[in-house]
């Protein structure tokens, strides 16, 4: 067979992501305010396009979805019926509300213990106001510069003093070695102590520190509270975190009544004094999705319409420019921006509709937990809202990232309502068990209901449950406690023999 170039024609089959369908994909997996970053940068690139209201905006129709025990109308059907508009409220079915939270949310020992292991300290009561932080205006280091002058005794101490503030982190605490202070400076180490005992005069009290029983004790004194007694129970921390009441009474030298007492001091001092001029992080989140109750007895679903401008062509400014342009190369140009702003609008209202059909679907699988909290949450995955609206599971695994839910319970986010089952004992080949986000919420409610003298374990607390046909062993039990931050049997039963002490 001769060798040599020849012409072949082959016919293939291939899928090719254009660059526009790779960014609605972006779209759709982008939160508000990347969306709203998006907008902005398109705006300004794209002449044709503005912001404003659409001459005629029709009223979305309003959509009746029937009760829960024989609807079959999918989201699909629902997004048909009501035109496809972005905020058309969904009418699902009407039942009695109950408002009452019941999620089983919130924190898993509202009481922090100074004996619960892993919540030392300032967790609990001791803790500065989270409003007084938001609303901190100057920071540590600014607030302690400014006592140094009316509390130095001479140039060099203060001098000393501030460099020590410099160091201190954010929760007021000297981490670096004292020695390594002096070398850097060029002072001996008496003087180095000398600045080191300024700045732990200054308010707030405890700020300086080289740890956290140093913190203690520093406060103690200026509470004129640091005696013989006091000093043994700061210098045994670790006792105290580990519950060892008895062992602490004799290290002491009280009794019961007097060390109740020396407890209760040792919780009011504050283990972070440096956070009250932290700046605060937290951010509110916008929800992408509002859920309210009708007078039907139902929910009206809507987008969230005030996070994101409504985006329109301007036709008067496209006909100037049109008239104005008299090359090939401008009117190419005109024509791809106005195909590109149509383009925009096109996948932004794709977008919404995307959104809200799988929000729909959720809340009609969801319906319980919107009407009677945490423990009704059915287990949900995302094949199941991908195959009742017709749509790839990664497409809505797209939808549900960065996105937020906004109803009577709360802000949750799309991801939220997606979760694994248990099995239940007695139900038939289709039963759907119940979620895990259920069963961790009746597992705090068991827990809350404990006494000193009535501790359960988890394999207590996993008879219990199968009592109440929950399919689960000792060691899921286990799982979803520490899941939930709740501490061991043992750590449970000293923490609340300190309670008791106090």
């Amino acid at each position: 067979m001769a060798l040599g170039p020849r012409l072949d024609l082959r016919q293939t089959q291939s899928l090719v992501m254009t660059p526009q369908l790779q960014q609605a994909i972006k779209l759709l997996a982008a939160s508000n305010l990347e969306i709203e970053t998006f907008i902005a940068e398109a705006l300004e690139a794209n002449p044709l396009l503005d912001t404003g209201e659409p001459a005629d905006v029709a009223e979305p129709e309003r959509i009746e979805l029937p009760p829960p025990a024989r609807e079959e109308a999918t989201a699909d059907q629902l997004m048909l019926a009501g035109g496809g508009e972005g905020d058309a409220p969904l009418d699902l079915s009407s039942v009695d509300h109950d408002f009452d939270t019941g999620d089983g949310a919130g924190p898993a020992m509202r009481d922090a213990d100074w004996g619960a292991a892993g919540s030392f300290g300032g967790d609990g009561d001791a803790m500065p106001d989270w409003e007084q932080l938001r609303a901190a205006e100057i920071t540590l280091v600014a607030h302690l510069e400014g006592q140094i002058g009316a509390a130095a005794s001479d140039p060099q101490t203060a001098l000393i003093a501030r460099h020590i503030i410099g160091l201190l982190d954010d929760a007021g605490y000297l981490t670096t070695p004292l020695h390594e202070v002096a070398e850097d400076i060029g002072v001996d180490l008496a003087a180095a102590e000398a600045g080191l005992a300024l700045v732990q005069s200054l308010d707030p009290s405890g700020v300086g520190a080289r740890s956290l029983a140093e913190c203690i004790a520093i406060q103690a004194r200026e509470a004129d509270r640091y005696d013989p007694c006091m000093k043994a129970l700061i210098d045994n921390l670790d006792l105290v975190a580990r519950g060892e009441v008895e062992r602490l009474k004799r290290l002491c030298r009280v009794d019961d009544e007097d060390f109740a007492d020396m407890l209760r001091e040792l919780r009011s001092y504050n283990p972070r004094p440096g956070l009250a001029f932290a700046p605060s992080e937290s951010t509110a989140v916008v929800p992408d999705i509002l859920i309210t109750a009708n007078a039907a007895g139902g929910w009206d679903i809507a987008l969230n319409e005030e996070t994101l401008p409504k985006l329109i062509v301007n036709r008067g400014y496209f006909v100037e420019l049109r008239a104005g342009a008299t090359t090939r190369e401008s009117r190419s140009w005109l024509k791809e921006k106005l195909a590109d702003a149509h383009w925009l609008i096109r996948a932004l209202d794709q977008r919404q509709k995307t959104i809200l059909k799988t929000a729909a679907e959720i809340v009609k699988r969801q319906d319980g937990f919107f009407r009677r909290g945490v423990s009704e949450l059915r287990p949900l995955t995302l094949r199941e809202v991908a195959e009742q609206i017709g749509m790839h599971e990664s497409t809505v695994s797209r939808v549900t990232s960065n996105k937020y839910l906004w109803c009577e319970r709360g802000t949750f986010e799309l991801k939220y309502f997606f979760t694994s089952g248990v099995g239940r004992i007695g139900e038939g080949a289709d039963g759907e068990g119940a979620s895990a986000h259920a069963i961790k919420a009746r597992i705090k409610a068991l827990i809350d209901a404990e006494t000193a003298k009535n501790i359960l374990s988890d394999q207590q607390l996993a008879d219990m449950l199968k009592q109440e046909g929950y399919d689960l062993a000792r060691r899921t039990v286990a799982k979803y406690r520490e899941a939930i931050g709740i501490g061991s049997s043992a750590e449970r039963r000293r923490a609340k023999k300190l309670a008791e002490a106090r």
